[in-house]
């Protein structure tokens, strides 16, 4: 008999987590998309670690994707894009959706808009209503499909190339429909 998991999403809590967390986070930023450099550990842990929510997606207990969320400033796109409010819808509480990592064999519409799902729910829970991203060119339909709306010019260099994008709440419930309620 095969033995058969189900896919759990939740908010990274446990130290094995984090450590699966920064493995992802460098086969995703350093292997797949040249954006940080090799180091000899295998691991990449983000700048804004310890102010960064991690939605993360379980088989069993293999960390399989993950994002992130924060609401401090200065954001990534804070320091590419002069008068970056200037882009944004006015009177929204905004925060930074960052690290979308997931493993080849899980990237479809569904896992993606899950975890997106759970992180909306920690957003809007912590008052957010509206997301920025950089979103990397590779993934730009699957952006769209989810409500981002593009703005300004690309950030980034080389394969390291990312469109910068903004969700409203309005916009990820329409085009979620039911994953988000």
């Amino acid at each position: 008999m095969k033995l058969v998991h189900r896919l759990t999403y939740k908010i990274a809590t446990e130290p094995w987590e984090f450590e699966a967390i920064h493995r992802l986070n460098y086969n995703t930023f350093v292997n797949e998309i040249p954006q940080h450099a090799k180091n000899e550990n295998g691991i990449l842990i983000d700048k804004f670690h310890n102010e960064n929510t991690y939605c993360i997606v379980l088989l069993g207990e293999r960390l399989v994707g993950m994002v992130c969320m924060r609401g401090n400033r200065p954001f990534s796109l804070d320091n590419r894009i002069a008068n970056l409010d200037s882009y944004l819808p006015a009177n929204r509480k905004i925060c930074e959706f960052r690290l979308l990592a997931v493993e080849k064999g899980f990237r479809n519409t569904k896992t993606t808009g899950k975890l997106f799902s759970l992180l909306a729910k920690q957003a809007l829970a912590l008052g957010y209503d509206c997301a920025i991203i950089s979103g990397t060119t590779r993934q730009l339909k699957l952006y769209r499909h989810l409500g981002f709306v593009p703005f300004g010019l690309l950030v980034g260099s080389g394969d390291a190339l990312f469109q910068p994008m903004f969700l409203t709440l309005e916009a990820f419930e329409a085009h979620s429909g039911k994953m988000f309620r």
